[in-house]
């Protein structure tokens, strides 16, 4: 690892803490992310983490306030798009027809993408609104 690597590693630890200490799963080879997109058939959230600052520092506290709810998903993962680009780039696979984006959040159950929030939804927006939209997914879906 050089040593631009190693500092970006050490920005993005309390990044990756943010959402590890509150329940997600953190998935950071191809093979984690097939292995759970082809077992999991639960509902789940993943997120799709980024250092990216004003959407990523919106991202991760409305994807942990937004299961504060009774109703959420059974599963929580997440893969850090720029840091584990291969098990980003495999999750990426999975929800087709998705341009790729992060941060971003997705809905699946049975391994197929149900509910998709690209950056565009989350930049410039409320962490309420953003919470609003993972909790009316998670009504549909979870």
């Amino acid at each position: 690892m050089n040593a631009y690597e190693q500092y970006m590693r050490e920005i993005a630890q309390p990044m990756r803490d943010e959402l590890t200490n509150a329940g997600f799963n953190e998935l950071v080879t191809p093979d984690e992310v097939d292995e759970f997109m082809n077992t999991n058939k639960d509902s789940a959230l993943i997120v799709i983490n980024s250092v990216c600052g004003c959407a990523a520092g919106l991202a991760r506290p409305a994807a942990i306030e937004s299961l504060q709810g009774e109703t959420k998903p059974v599963q929580l993962v997440t893969v850090f798009a720029g840091q584990d680009r291969d098990a980003t780039a495999k999750m990426r696979d999975y929800f087709q027809g998705v341009e790729p984006s992060s941060p971003s959040m997705a809905v699946v159950k049975d391994g197929e993408l149900k509910h998709f929030i690209p950056r565009e939804q989350i930049e410039g927006y409320e962490v309420e609104d953003i919470v609003s939209q993972l909790t009316d997914a998670y009504t549909k879906y979870c």
